[in-house]
């Protein structure tokens, strides 16, 4: 299914008198205070998010999956759906591969559909979590980390093939996160452990191309609950330092222990150069990979004021990898994305109001109450409008969940799909 330009004006036109009286009314008030709205519009029609290639179908849990009828079943269905994300929302502008997930068979006219729906592949991420079939080794007992010199050596070829796959695509980067650790004292030597996957890091690292980049994506338990190998955002530093300058932490909003400043670690990779991606989602407990902004919107707020603070004051620093990493275990896979990228788009935008020189003067004059004055300020703000505006200069829709809705998505991907069609992946 492709959503046709004409399609997205005619829904458009329905809300477009009420979304300039809103419009208006808020530019008004911000230009008001200082504020440059079209630059804050246009920032916003900038900021792109990947959606990764295995969320376009129903999640699940350690119990079931219960899927969702129209799921996306080739890879060429998934970047359709992408397309459908931003042709609505115009900031899902990219594609995040995993592999052996979504391995085109077809290059060429993987990069062409993609092309003509203005999508770009992100960077590509590597399994070593699973067995596959045919391998010859089992990574049961680890893969990067493994006591086994035959098992390392087939997840760092594994990972140097993920790279070739994602450099014939245009990919600039390569996502590395492991399920390695233990379940039980003893189990491991954790020296041991940490050297292994420094030195199969490196082995990796060596075949990047010299214009791609090394996420290294750290998490503190689970599936293995008495250690992880990389657990901490201190031990993904420590290894991406080892590899060298194109090597960088990656941090997901759910790989954080219950209550962690995700804000100042964010704040102090940017400030040290090696804060090179970040993977969007929320959660109540651990890594419960829910919608973005749906239990902890403030705290996505406060993470980027530090973003926000960081681009703009950190050039040491490359410019991030966005994505969403989300499981969609009772919700549509789209309507939830759309709903996810909201969010991030929502807490950018007020980020964006943020007086950066009134709150360093505040901090400066240890005046905590004008601190947070100005912080809630912004985030009380209804930034609505100023998403509005920018999806329509850039051709999207006024509210891409009612669009979606009213458009039947669901039900035209059910027509063309049918109901037993199972997305690649977990």
């Amino acid at each position: 299914m492709k959503i046709q330009k004409e399609q997205i004006s005619d829904y458009n036109k329905k809300g477009l008198e009420n979304h300039n009286d809103n419009f208006d009314f808020l530019s008004n008030k911000l230009s008001g205070n200082g504020h440059n709205v079209s630059d804050i519009v246009s920032k916003l029609a900038e900021f792109q998010v990947a959606i990764p290639s295995w969320a376009l179908g129903a999640g699940g849990t350690r119990f079931g999956r219960f899927s969702f009828y129209g799921e996306p079943s080739t890879l060429e269905q998934k970047i359709d759906d992408v397309g459908i994300l931003h042709s609505l929302t115009q900031t899902a502008g990219a594609v995040s591969l995993h592999i052996p997930w979504d391995i085109p068979t077809d290059y060429a006219a993987i990069k062409e559909q993609a092309d003509a729906l203005n999508i770009k592949f992100d960077a590509v991420n590597s399994n070593t979590f699973q067995d596959q079939k045919d391998a010859a080794e089992t990574y049961k007992y680890g893969s990067l980390s493994n006591v086994s010199k035959a098992v390392r050596e087939q997840a760092i070829q594994h990972n140097l093939d993920v790279i070739k796959i994602g450099d014939k695509l245009g990919s600039k980067a390569l996502t590395v996160w492991l399920a390695d650790g233990s379940s039980f004292p003893g189990q491991n030597n954790f020296q041991t452990a940490f050297q292994n996957t420094q030195d199969s890091l490196i082995d990796i690292y060596k075949g990047l191309p010299d214009d791609w980049k090394m996420l290294v994506e750290y998490k503190p338990y689970e599936p293995n609950f008495y250690s992880t190998v990389i657990q901490d955002w201190g031990a993904s530093l420590m290894l991406a330092n080892g590899c060298g300058d194109k090597a960088y932490t990656l941090v997901d909003l759910g790989h954080h222990l219950p209550n962690s400043n995700i804000e100042q670690i964010v704040s102090i990779l940017q400030l040290k150069g090696k804060l090179g991606g970040f993977h969007f989602n929320d959660s109540k407990y651990g890594d419960d990979d829910l919608t973005v902004g749906s239990i902890k919107p403030y705290a996505l707020f406060l993470i980027f004021n530090e973003l926000v603070y960081g681009m703009e004051n950190n050039p040491q620093n490359p410019d991030l990898a966005w994505m969403i990493d989300a499981s969609h275990n009772i919700k549509d896979p789209l309507e939830d994305l759309i709903q996810s990228l909201e969010a991030i788009q929502e807490a950018y935008a007020k980020a964006l109001l943020i007086d950066q020189k009134a709150l360093k003067a505040a901090q400066l004059d240890n005046d905590v109450v004008k601190c947070q004055e100005i912080l809630q300020g912004a985030y009380r703000t209804d930034v609505r409008p100023l998403l509005e505006k920018a999806r329509l200069n850039k051709g999207g829709v006024l509210s891409p969940i009612n669009a979606y809705r009213s458009l039947d998505v669901r039900a035209s991907l059910i027509k063309e799909r049918g109901k037993n069609t199972v997305a690649t992946g977990l």
